[in-house]
């Protein structure tokens, strides 16, 4: 299975999230699954390709044109696939990948979340997508949700509803009951 994972690119962040992204890819490559990720360095994205890396995993980075220039584009993916936009990114890390998961980040991280919600609503893909709350990080993002749904702007019986869960323990459970049963994942 190709385990996207969605997250920070900074190095300013604390260390106990890039704790969690070094866990959380050891355990996708233990498994025997694939990550699948932006294929940068720094912050999260290090993390979590380090931790995948360690354990001899398979990792596939996406990486845009711009990404490059920066000189910021990893060493550790076992395949890389370079596309010239941040949009050509994210429609790639789509079709790569059989489910998304969410760790703590910022602009770029909520777009690739928001895109996947938005286009699993239009019916463009069934795939699971996981919100990592670790820490509470997100739980700012969950209120607005909340009032969305509070306000009518989100209906009551949504076609494709994001996965919440408060670690990477919780959701690698999901990940696995999945694989276990060949359904797709829910609550």
């Amino acid at each position: 299975m190709n385990i996207a994972v969605f997250c920070s690119s900074s190095n300013r962040i604390a260390d106990q999230y890039k704790q969690v992204a070094f866990r959380l890819g050891e355990m996708i490559a233990e498994s025997g699954n694939t990550l699948v990720y932006g294929g940068a360095t720094g912050g999260l994205m290090d993390s979590v390709s380090e931790g995948a890396h360690s354990k001899n995993g398979q990792i596939i980075g996406v990486i845009p044109q711009a990404v490059i220039r920066m000189n910021r584009q990893s060493s550790l993916p076992t395949e890389l696939i370079t596309v010239e936009t941040m949009s050509e990114r994210k429609t790639q890390l789509k079709s790569l990948s059989d489910v998304f998961v969410v760790l703590p980040g910022s602009y770029g991280t909520l777009d690739e979340m928001l895109d996947i919600i938005a286009s699993g609503i239009v019916g463009e893909h069934s795939k699971s997508l996981i919100i990592v709350n670790q820490d509470g990080f997100y739980n700012q993002f969950l209120n607005q949700i909340d009032n969305m749904r509070k306000e009518s702007f989100i209906p009551v019986e949504e076609s494709y509803k994001p996965l919440i869960v408060q670690n990477i323990n919780q959701c690698l459970e999901l990940i696995k009951l999945s694989i276990n049963n060949h359904t797709k994942i829910s609550l």
